[in-house]
């Protein structure tokens, strides 16, 4: 079986979709990830802002205080994930100049630098979903965090 880009010409469009598709897939992670650690940090001042207002021992320095470290955490759940996403997203790209050039090396007859291309594509792609799949876990973990602060600020202001 002889490959040539001759043979087929949409072949190196369907060697990139896949990547190109999960790079933005990624993309639109890491920005609503970065917007989730934004929302915290915007917390977290506001947390330490209304702490500077009180003392030690007065109502309510616990329950704003205790929030501090959930947020913390959070913080950094999210940039765990953060990286995790950019580096999904890194080995995406890469993953589909990767295959561009082994479809390249294909018109030209270089079979083994086809092969090898191929070989390291679908390492950098496999590595690439790895990194999204534990970013979303990190997320999961954060959303998680998130609810029960949620929960705990209801409790606090209802009760």
């Amino acid at each position: 079986m002889e490959l040539s880009l001759a043979a087929d010409p949409f072949s190196i469009l369907t060697v990139v979709v896949a990547p190109a598709v999960l790079t933005n897939a990624s993309s639109v992670l890491a920005l609503g990830t970065n917007n989730r650690l934004a929302r915290v940090a915007d917390r977290t001042h506001a947390v330490t802002a209304q702490l500077a207002k009180l003392e030690p021992g007065d109502k309510g320095y616990e329950v704003w205080g205790a929030q501090l470290p959930a947020l913390q955490t959070r913080a950094q759940l999210l940039l765990r994930a953060l990286r995790c996403f950019y580096l999904g997203l890194g080995l995406f790209a890469s993953s589909a100049l990767i295959s561009i050039a082994g479809s390249i090396a294909v018109s030209f007859g270089g079979r083994t630098a086809f092969q090898a291309a191929a070989a390291i594509g679908v390492v950098c792609g496999a590595s690439a979903v790895i990194a999204l799949v534990c970013g979303s876990v990190l997320m999961i973990r954060e959303t998680q965090l998130a609810v029960k602060g949620l929960a705990y600020e209801a409790k606090n202001h209802i009760g």
